[in-house]
């Protein structure tokens, strides 16, 4: 009787190659690795090589050490064209005063609102244009250091303006006033109204504790610091005594670190779209309440 033909059974490679291994590594010899498995081990030397090479020409092109600016012989003139005339201003100010450039008596001004909901319809508005009366008044720096001498500097750093765009409580005395003219191109002041203290305290207030910027965001802060100096407990009391100018008040005022605000208008508004409306600074009077909410 024929019996049916049987095939021989067929092996798949893999075991193939893992027999062939196994002969190997058991005559002694090296374990052999599939080539697929090489060249993928040869794709991530290539890329690891290839990434450490380039993070060596990053650094070394992009690091700050590497960072320089050409600068034009026009803009060192400029500046020290600048600071020559601003210590000249300082001279005569700090020996002849403002002279008619400031009023010792109230100036009233008028200006024109319109209407939110029509704007054909305008309103004139009366307000004193000038601090003189006020008990306190709230100071911005509206100016960085370009071009600027020694002794406004020492000005402006002694009313704690160490930055553009810093603003500080300040006590409208006869001495402070003085102060104030001999830096009044670099800073922009007024009395500022109890609604605008308010807001500065709860939207930009931190306080000077141990030396370090700490956000009041609970009364308990303000009484640790201020419960035993004084009779301040709670951002209601702090918002009181600087508004008043009572006898606390430059307690409240060494405890608030300097305000940081913003810029009225952004780099793109001043640069790009040409929105200069001419720089406006010096003692502004009420209307530094319209000119800080901008900043806030």
């Amino acid at each position: 009787r024929l019996q049916p033909h049987s095939t021989p059974r067929q092996t798949s490679p893999v075991t193939m190659s893992n027999d062939n291994n196994k002969k190997v590594a058991a005559k002694g010899g090296l374990q052999l690795v599939p080539q697929t498995v090489l060249k993928r081990r040869h794709d991530l030397d290539a890329m690891k090589a290839k990434r450490a090479a380039m993070i060596k020409i990053n650094n070394k092109v992009f690091s700050k050490k590497g960072k320089f600016y050409v600068k034009k012989p026009e803009s060192f003139l400029a500046q020290a064209k600048s600071r020559y005339n601003h210590e000249v201003r300082y001279k005569r100010v700090m020996k002849k005063g403002m002279m008619k450039r400031a009023s010792n008596k109230k100036v009233l001004s008028t200006k024109v609102v319109e209407d939110i909901v029509d704007d054909d319809v305008t309103t004139e508005i009366k307000y004193q244009s000038n601090s003189v009366g006020a008990d306190m008044v709230f100071v911005v720096r509206i100016r960085d250091s370009v071009g600027i001498s020694k002794k406004v500097k020492a000005v402006l750093w002694k009313m704690l303006l160490h930055d553009v765009y810093e603003g500080v409580f300040l006590e409208y005395t006869e001495q402070n006033r003085k102060l104030l003219h001999l830096v009044e191109p670099w800073v922009l002041y007024g009395p500022p109204s109890k609604e605008m203290v308010s807001d500065l305290i709860n939207r930009r207030g931190h306080g000077r504790i141990k030396k370090q910027r700490i956000p009041l965001s609970d009364n308990t802060i303000i009484e640790k610091a201020l419960g035993d100096k004084s009779s301040i407990i709670c951002v209601e009391d702090l918002v009181h005594e600087l508004h008043s100018a009572g006898p606390d008040f430059n307690k409240a005022a060494d405890f608030l670190w300097p305000f940081r605000l913003t810029a009225p208008k952004t780099r793109f508004q001043t640069q790009k779209l040409g929105d200069k409306e001419g720089r406006i600074y010096g003692d502004r009077g009420e209307e530094i309440v319209s000119l800080v909410k901008q900043m806030l």
